[in-house]
């Protein structure tokens, strides 16, 4: 395979299980660039001109090879009718539900899948995605993030911040409508002109086999989606405990998408939890934190460096949207080091 193959027509490779002749590097960057508009995250979050300009912006100086178009924790729970409260300025908001309901419980009076998709601010993030697939080149990648279905789960049942939680907890209905309110809200964005969709899951239980399958089928709808429009999606696994419990699980599934755990450790050599997935199938992701103003970072060039070159990731990420305080000269030169011969 030839090293001038553009981004886009790595993710073609990709999409056919060939590997790329490099990663693909795909940080993600979305609130940090209310900061270069001097907006609050609030109205920035609401602005399809301000998020396009300003992540056009970004990208130049990152030298990534795609621009994250829109990434929120909140976007589909809110387009399902929860209301964000900014109550601290300067800070990022938290959910409530209209009517008060118990944790573990469903809020009563959400919207349908369908409604979902056409409602809060998934209309913004298909604007801007539409915008910047009119004016960037075919080598950049756009690219959107979705929650995964037990992450918005969690969040439709106020369970988001258990740290033991297992599958039983989540309600069967919450489960059903979160893989249901996905799938549309993915769609909107591929057919808007993505090219990567992020599946994001943040909250993910230690899962038994049978578990891990049911969980398998439920996104198996929206990756099939996601691939119908020649879009690449991946499964972006960002928290460490849960990722190593259920390595092995994970590893079984017949996965029609790129595998990215959070770099912790995990993947360290070809003997890594993940290594049998095979390069055409694997990602990883950085943690947001080791780019942080004091943060020691110490092994993280050294360990991403062995990482690209022992088990030849496709992609590396960020485990989530890059806070406004990150260095992004930071982030550059990690990215740059790792790919030091």
């Amino acid at each position: 395979m030839p090293e001038t193959l553009t981004p886009r027509q790595m993710v073609k490779g990709l999409l056919q299980g060939v590997a790329s002749p490099r990663p693909l590097f795909l940080p993600i960057v979305f609130s940090h660039a209310a900061r270069i508009e001097n907006l609050s995250l609030r109205a920035f979050l609401t602005n399809p001109t301000k998020i396009s300009n300003s992540l056009r912006q970004i990208r130049a100086h990152l030298r990534s090879d795609g621009i994250t178009c829109y990434f929120d924790p909140f976007l589909e729970a809110e387009a399902l009718g929860g209301v964000l409260d900014w109550e601290r300025e300067g800070q990022p908001p938290s959910l409530r539900w209209p009517r008060q309901t118990a944790k573990g419980e469903m809020p009563e009076g959400l919207r349908s899948p369908e409604e979902a998709a056409k409602s809060g601010r998934v209309g913004v993030a298909v604007e801007v995605i539409r915008r910047l697939k009119s004016v960037v080149r075919d080598d950049c990648l756009l690219t959107a993030g979705i929650a995964g279905p037990f992450t918005l789960a969690a969040l439709l049942t106020q369970l988001e911040r258990e740290d033991e939680l297992r599958p039983q907890d989540i309600a069967p209905g919450a489960i059903d409508l979160a893989a249901a309110a996905i799938s549309p809200i993915a769609a909107a964005f591929v057919e808007a002109g993505a090219s990567v969709i992020f599946i994001r899951e943040e909250v993910l239980p230690i899962l038994a086999a049978e578990d891990a399958e049911d969980w398998a089928s439920r996104l198996g709808a929206t990756i099939n989606i996601i691939r119908f429009y020649e879009a690449l999606p991946v499964l972006l696994l960002t928290y460490p405990r849960s990722v190593a419990a259920n390595s092995d699980v994970i590893s079984k599934q017949p996965w029609d998408c790129i595998v990215c755990p959070v770099l912790d450790g995990l993947i360290s050599d070809r003997s890594g939890a993940f290594a049998g997935l095979g390069p055409a199938r694997l990602g990883v992701a950085l943690p947001p934190q080791a780019f942080e103003p004091g943060a020691s970072g110490a092994g993280l060039e050294e360990s991403l460096r062995r990482v690209v070159s022992e088990l030849r990731p496709s992609i590396v990420t960020t485990a989530g949207d890059v806070p406004a305080s990150v260095d992004m000269e930071r982030l550059k030169k990690v990215w740059e080091n790792a790919q030091a011969k």
